[in-house]
């Protein structure tokens, strides 16, 4: 006779439920799969070197491919794709996004840029020992040119609640002022000598590369300030 107390059989018992791990894993595997679909796909903006995607992608992916991509683990593999390091580090330097044909379609609005600098910034500070710091300033200097803006409308933008990202702003602002009054001294010098740009680069011990870099840059400043005044 069985005895009605003993164990029930392993058939009987519930399944484990996976742990949280192995649900992290599966999803990763997940998402990487479909990213190696996209990159076969596109190879110009998921492949190698990534690009900054144009807002609206993955409705122009699910139409594009309907019987390749579905819809959750599309959102899914995006997402995991435009919190990397290697998109971000695309975002920071100010490329545009791009369509599915590799076309640059918007600028990079330069909020997006400067987050994208700060968060490069701070996952590689978090694995090195150096001081990342002048490098993070070079690189807001680079965005807070690039942009376009005026230092008031820039700050506006980018401020945020992190004092240390704050007085790095800061300090790559003042730089950037520092340098922008050079430049504007030395066209003003360039604009009063009646040189070419190569006589006034040899007057000043620059290279030709240089000072045409240099006299443009603050040419283009300069516009830039004049439209916002008016």
């Amino acid at each position: 006779m069985t005895d009605s107390l003993a164990s029930p059989s392993l058939q009987a018992l519930p399944a484990a439920a996976p742990s949280a791990n192995a649900v992290r894993q599966g999803a990763q595997a997940q998402n990487m799969a479909v990213l190696e679909q996209l990159a076969s796909l596109y190879p110009k903006l998921f492949g190698a070197h990534f690009l900054p995607l144009k807002r609206g992608i993955f409705q122009d992916l699910l139409l594009a491919h309907p019987e390749v991509l579905q819809s959750e683990p599309l959102k899914s593999a995006l997402a995991f794709h435009t919190r990397s390091t290697r998109y971000l580090v695309a975002v920071g330097s100010g490329l545009a996004r791009h369509d599915l044909q590799g076309l640059p379609v918007e600028a990079m609005a330069p909020e997006h840029v400067h987050h994208a600098v700060l968060e490069v910034f701070r996952r590689r500070q978090g694995r090195s020992t150096d001081d990342l710091r002048p490098k993070l300033r070079e690189r807001i200097v680079h965005a807070y040119e690039a942009s376009g803006l005026s230092r008031a409308d820039y700050t506006a933008l980018v401020f945020g609640r992190d004092e240390l990202a704050n007085a790095v702003l800061e300090e790559a602002l003042n730089e950037a002022d520092a340098r922008a009054a050079k430049d504007e001294a030395l066209l003003r010098a360039f604009e009063t000598s009646g040189q070419t740009p190569e006589a006034f680069a040899d007057m000043y011990g620059l290279s030709p590369r240089t000072a045409t870099q240099t006299l443009e840059r603050a040419q283009t400043r300069r516009a830039n300030n004049t439209r916002s005044a008016g």
